[in-house]
């Protein structure tokens, strides 16, 4: 894993009106590495993501995109850069194929004609490179399973050849067998040295394939976790913010004391 993280957040804060939403939160990426964002309702995740994604651009902190400095004031910055983002709502069409879905916006021309040819080898190409089952690439997407329609949002994604991908609750509403194909292609990402930004409250898809767990609470950073050496417990007391209690303050306030003696 590379020692420079391809995308690092250093104190990001982002205020609505008097609704202090996020509050110098860190957060880093490296290639080849899935990172879970996890938290309560309301802990800013979907606030965290937008900011990345430049629907949000930040108040506070900085950005850095392999070590440099960098403004994310809209959705193409992001893109440009190298970002990708999957909703949890996919924003497919469902009346188109599975082909006129991937270059939605990025169509391949020859000579001011949609190159179809070209497009559907390419598309053909990626899914196998990915192992994504499709019977067909030219049927249309609501024909596809919940699963399916997955993989092939996070297939668009990968168009655009991006070193991150946001990935918004991708096993949301999906049966079991569905969730496991979706679980596998994040595998995958990973292996063709993606950095992946997983958010989920399934805390048993984050630990199957998640390397670290970064914690939000109340908008602040909360524990980032190696999931390999963290129990479910110790995770799921920082989301609850069960470690927050009288007794550790007591005990922080004692440390301190101490320190400063």
């Amino acid at each position: 894993m590379s020692a420079t993280p391809v995308l690092a957040l250093r104190g990001i804060s982002k205020r609505f009106g008097a609704v202090q939403a996020l509050t110098d939160v860190d957060l880093e990426i490296h290639p080849g590495e899935v990172v879970a964002l996890v938290g309560d309702n309301g802990a800013g995740k979907s606030t965290l993501v937008k900011t990345i994604s430049g629907v949000h651009p930040i108040d506070e902190g900085a950005i850095e995109w392999e070590g440099e400095t960098v403004r994310i004031n809209r959705p193409n910055d992001a893109q440009e850069l190298g970002v990708a983002t999957v909703y949890q709502d996919l924003a497919l069409c469902d009346n188109l194929d599975v082909v006129a879905n991937l270059f939605l916006g990025s169509e391949l021309r020859k000579a001011s004609v949609l190159d179809e040819i070209a497009m559907e080898k390419r598309a053909k190409e990626l899914l196998d490179t990915l192992s994504i089952r499709i019977p067909s690439v030219r049927i249309p997407v609501a024909s596809l399973s919940g699963g399916q329609r997955q993989v092939v949002a996070i297939a668009r994604a990968l168009i655009g050849d991006p070193k991150v991908v946001i990935l918004d609750e991708p096993t949301a509403a999906l049966g079991v067998e569905q969730t496991a194909q979706v679980l596998d292609l994040v595998e995958r990402l990973r292996e063709r040295g993606h950095g992946v930004i997983l958010i989920s409250h399934n805390m048993a898809d984050v630990r199957a394939v998640a390397d670290k767990v970064a914690v939000l609470r109340l908008g602040r950073n909360n524990g980032v976790f190696d999931v390999a050496s963290t129990s479910h417990e110790e995770i799921i007391a920082a989301i609850t913010g069960a470690t927050d209690n009288a007794v550790t303050r007591r005990q922080a306030r004692t440390d301190t004391k101490e320190d400063a003696k």
